[in-house]
Formats: C-alpha cells, sequence, structure tokens
C-alpha cells in the first residue's frame, strides 16, 4: 500500500480510499491474509478511522473482504462461478460435481412451484437439497423440485432418505430426453434459511437462478437456486448468454 496521504478529491474520501484499498488487495496481498488493524490503516492514509471502516465495509458488501470474527479482516476468495446463459444443456448432477447432494424429501412446494411444474397445488413432489461450497465457505444453495411423473421407476429404488435418495432422484432425471431449459436470474434478499445455509444475514442480497428443464412437452423440473451476491460476478458474453465467473476479473473488452 502506497503511504501517500489521500488529496482532496471530488468524490466522498471513503469512496476514494476504498479504491486505493481495492488497488492494494489486488498487488500485495493473497486470499485469506490478514489484513492491519484499523488503527494501523487509518495513520496510514491518514483518515480517521469512521472513513476507513467506511470503505471497509463497503469492499465486505463487494465480496472482496470478509470479516471473521475472532481473526479479524481478511482477503476474500475468487468469486465461485457456474455457466448461467450458455448453450450448454444437462440435467442437474450430470456430471456436475460442484453441487452436493444434503437431503431429499416429499413436500408440497410453493404455489409458483406447483403452477410452473403443472401439478396440482396440494400434490407433493420430491424437494432435493444441494449446496455448493468454495474455498471452504458457502456460496449457494439449491431446491430441485421433481414431480413423481418425472421419476416413475424411483418408487422401485431402495434408498434411504437424505442426501443417498437425494442422488437417485438426480440419477433417474438421467433417463429422460432433455428437450429444452430456460433460466432466469434476479437480484433478491435472503430468507432466514437462505440466510442460515449461506452464512449470512437475512435480508442480504443474493442472485436467485431459477432454471426451467423440459421434457417429454412439460416441466419435468425446476431448480431455484441461490447464489450470495457478494461471491458472484456476472458478465454478458458474445454468445448474449450470462455467465458467473471464477477467479480474477477478466480484461475489459469492448462490446
Amino acid at each position: 500500500m502506497g503511504t501517500t496521504q489521500l488529496e482532496s478529491v471530488p468524490e466522498p474520501k471513503y469512496w476514494h480510499l476504498k479504491t486505493v484499498l481495492s488497488e492494494a488487495l489486488d498487488s500485495e496481498f493473497s486470499v485469506g491474509e490478514i489484513l492491519p488493524n484499523e488503527r494501523d490503516l487509518a495513520a496510514r492514509f491518514g483518515v480517521a478511522r469512521a472513513t476507513l471502516r467506511q470503505a471497509l465495509e463497503q469492499l465486505e458488501l463487494e465480496g472482496r473482504l470478509q470479516r471473521r470474527r475472532g481473526v479479524g479482516t481478511t482477503v476474500a476468495p475468487p468469486r465461485m462461478g457456474v455457466a448461467v446463459g450458455s448453450d450448454r444443456q444437462g440435467w442437474p448432477g450430470g456430471g456436475d460435481d460442484a453441487w452436493s447432494c444434503v437431503d431429499c424429501a416429499l413436500a408440497v412446494p410453493p404455489a409458483a412451484v406447483a403452477t410452473a411444474l403443472e401439478t396440482p397445488r396440494e400434490q407433493a413432489v420430491h424437494v432435493v437439497r444441494r449446496s455448493r461450497v468454495s474455498h471452504g465457505q458457502p456460496v449457494a444453495a439449491e431446491l430441485l423440485y421433481v414431480p413423481a411423473a418425472s421419476v416413475p421407476d424411483l418408487a422401485a429404488i431402495d434408498t434411504p432418505s437424505e442426501a443417498a435418495r437425494a442422488r437417485a432422484v438426480l440419477r433417474e432425471l438421467q433417463h429422460l430426453e432433455l428437450q429444452a431449459q430456460d433460466r432466469a436470474v434476479e437480484l433478491g434478499s435472503a430468507r432466514a434459511d437462505d440466510a442460515r445455509e449461506l452464512d449470512r444475514l437475512p435480508g442480504a442480497p443474493v442472485l436467485v437462478v431459477t432454471t426451467r428443464f423440459f421434457a417429454g412437452g412439460r416441466t419435468a423440473a425446476l431448480s431455484v437456486a441461490t447464489y450470495r451476491a457478494d461471491t458472484c460476478r456476472l458478465t454478458f458474453g458474445a454468445s448474449g448468454g450470462v455467465e458467473i465467473h471464477h477467479g480474477p476479473e477478466p480484461e475489459r473488452q469492448a462490446s
């Protein structure tokens, strides 16, 4: 980090400091490294500690920093990624080892999901719960809704509940011929269940990726995946698709 004191700038001082700190994170610090304490940082840049805290809070919101109780402020890992708008299509679990099965249960889905699946409002469906971890931290949680009609042979498979049954549902889906799928991405707020699984506070910003899988002329499954907004970066590729990239930010190209 440079030691030159901040000059008068048109934007708020904390915002300029945030930019300086962000550049330092790229050049001087590695993932997981602990930053100097607030008093030393404030003295180094010649700013009040309140200004420094504002800059650190903004960097935390942007996913560049993590504040860990008992440890301090550390450099956050690279943002994890999964293709959202690519042309590749496939059933969940088909060679995708980035997700881990948590459990599976028969449950009545939310009304909007029942409508999308074209199932009776009170009819239970298989609900597969999966999670995704990057650099030791939870970054995404998924609920996959599968009508019984999509996995008719599941009843004959002797599997216990929880993760083993979830994997059985995913295997049965592979037997269907996937005709198409569509995805939608929207910004939302973490509900209590999402917050608990993602280790965030309720109301924290999240990205919700909804995917519909079509087979046999109907919606055969519906996935609702919730990503921590501070761990994802959306970019628009040449094909017009949307992707969440992993690793350092790529060089910017003219669109």
